[in-house]
């Protein structure tokens, strides 16, 4: 076998291992949500459009479950999940899930704090810009700005 033959053969193999990696469907999603909360289930749906898969849980203690998840007061949305190692709280993009999980960085998670108009799950008329905000336990900063 030839050195070029070599070669080829191993760029077939690790452009077949990408592709494969690329197929690979997002991790499951687990959210904690109000059952009277319409905006959290319009979430839930954009996600499941989005190709995650997605458990959800109504619950009662929503505010404990939040303190416990280490999610700051000032970022509290409507809904909060955990998604691999991480939370994600609020109306949070699925493109910006897909950069946290592909860059991995050291974190609590990401919110969208409140409920702006125009994020996934709150889609209305005169949309406002909002920002996505990673977190840890020392303070957050801004991960992504829509």
């Amino acid at each position: 076998m030839k050195p070029t033959d070599i070669a080829r053969g191993l760029a077939l193999l690790l452009g077949l291992a990408f592709a494969a990696s690329s197929l690979a469907s997002p991790p499951s999603v687990t959210v904690y949500k109000d059952p009277r909360c319409g905006c959290c289930a319009a979430w839930v749906r954009y996600l499941t459009q989005a190709g995650f898969t997605v458990t959800t849980h109504d619950v009662s203690d929503l505010p404990e479950r939040k303190r416990a998840l280490g999610v700051p007061a000032q970022l509290n949305s409507c809904h909060t999940a955990q998604v691999g190692p991480y939370v994600v709280e609020g109306h949070v993009p699925a493109a910006a899930i897909e950069r946290l999980l592909r860059e991995q960085p050291k974190a609590i998670g990401i919110a969208v704090a409140g409920m702006p108009v125009g994020s996934p799950g709150m889609e209305g008329p005169n949309p406002q810009p909002y920002e996505v905000k990673l977190f840890d336990a020392h303070g957050e900063q801004v991960f992504e700005r829509y």
